[in-house]
């Protein structure tokens, strides 16, 4: 029991935990990736592969749990849907971001996406997926909870890297630079990361919507990674001229790490992460994104012993605070619209997509 009368019933604990544990392991999953990318294996081909051992591991289950929900006739509007998915939020998001990093620096890469879940509440509320009321207070506490959560993720993201104002690499050191040139390519970096991030966003609400018209969240994974393999490998080859792992080495141990990791674990956690955008909507789900970027500053106190300042701690407190106060609103508001619900309300009540988070 908290406060205010707000209590966890036991399915919502279960989301909570793994939600959490999702980006636990979404941040191990960026130390793996790092290794690959240092070792000179291109993000692409590992998205390749992984996407496609995502869609393999996924299916049994798809095939098993939701087969009878798969619809007789495949609509169009269907269909653009789930291209939109897999190309925009696999193959689209990977190369923005990617280029992105390339001309700004890893520090402002990872903190872009923080600013997630603030696009996600404000496409979301546009489209009717999220109740927006100003006069509301639990609307204005909502807005206050996703302000400080990004606050204090922006600040774990800055504040626990040591160098965060570095001159990317991508930047020659041994030639100088106007100011302006590089001013030009930091700039187009961060747009290049915003453009990311607003796509992410959008394909966050996309799933969403796409789960009310074909609502077997298995299935969805299966199909959008496996186009998003394909469409990851044909960026490659327009992109490199060719679809290969690069200048590693030891490719078939490689190719079995990311099948293994990208494949098994990823599949499961992102399958897991749609479901809970289909049973509580998108903006709460988003909330537990920034909490990757608290995972990774412990697991680099931890491993590298890269020390966690005071500034990085309150950021974490900020990002808690928030997210409690998004969930205490969010809980609030449902139980107020409940009781103000009319009998005939009830049709549009069950095909409402947000759900109470808290009981």
């Amino acid at each position: 029991m908290l406060g205010g009368g707000v209590s966890f019933s036991f399915s919502d604990v279960l989301t909570i935990c793994g939600l959490l544990a999702v980006q636990c392991i979404f941040g191990l999953y960026m130390m793996f990736l790092n290794r690959l990318l240092v070792a000179g294996v291109p993000s692409l081909f590992i998205i390749v592969v992984a996407c496609a051992a995502s869609s393999v591991v996924v299916l049994p289950f798809a095939i098993a749990l939701e087969r009878k929900k798969w619809p007789k006739r495949w609509s169009p509007m269907l269909i653009i849907q789930l291209v939109m998915i897999s190309l925009g939020g696999v193959s689209i998001y990977q190369v923005l971001m990617m280029l992105g990093v390339e001309r700004t620096s890893p520090a402002i890469a990872s903190a872009m996406p923080n600013l997630g879940p603030g696009f996600i509440f404000v496409i979301a509320a546009c489209l009717r997926f999220e109740r927006f009321e100003w006069r509301c207070k639990y609307t204005r506490a909502k807005i206050l909870g996703t302000l400080v959560c990004i606050s204090g993720a922006m600040c774990v993201s800055f504040l626990k890297n040591p160098h965060p104002g570095t001159v990317p690499e991508s930047v020659p050191r041994d030639q100088e630079l106007s100011g302006m040139k590089i001013d030009r390519d930091w700039v187009l970096g961060c747009v290049y990361l915003l453009t990311g991030v607003t796509v992410l966003a959008c394909n966050t609400v996309l799933q969403a919507a796409t789960l009310k018209r074909f609502p077997a969240p298995l299935s969805i994974c299966v199909i959008t990674a496996m186009m998003g393999s394909i469409f990851s490998a044909i960026i490659q080859v327009i992109m490199d001229g060719k679809l290969g792992a690069g200048t590693a080495g030891n490719i078939p141990r490689i190719i079995g790490e990311i099948v293994l990791v990208g494949g098994l674990v990823i599949g499961l956690c992102t399958t897991f992460q749609v479901s809970s955008i289909g049973r509580k909507g998108p903006v709460l789900v988003s909330m537990f994104s920034p909490f990757q970027t608290v995972f990774s500053a412990f697991i680099s106190f931890i491993f590298f012993g890269q020390w966690i300042g005071t500034g990085c701690l309150v950021g974490i407190v900020l990002m808690f605070a928030g997210l409690y106060v998004v969930l205490w609103a969010k809980n609030r508001e449902d139980k107020m619209f409940a009781e103000l619900a009319l009998p005939s309300d009830s049709d549009a009540t069950e095909s409402d997509i947000e759900r109470p988070f808290l009981q």
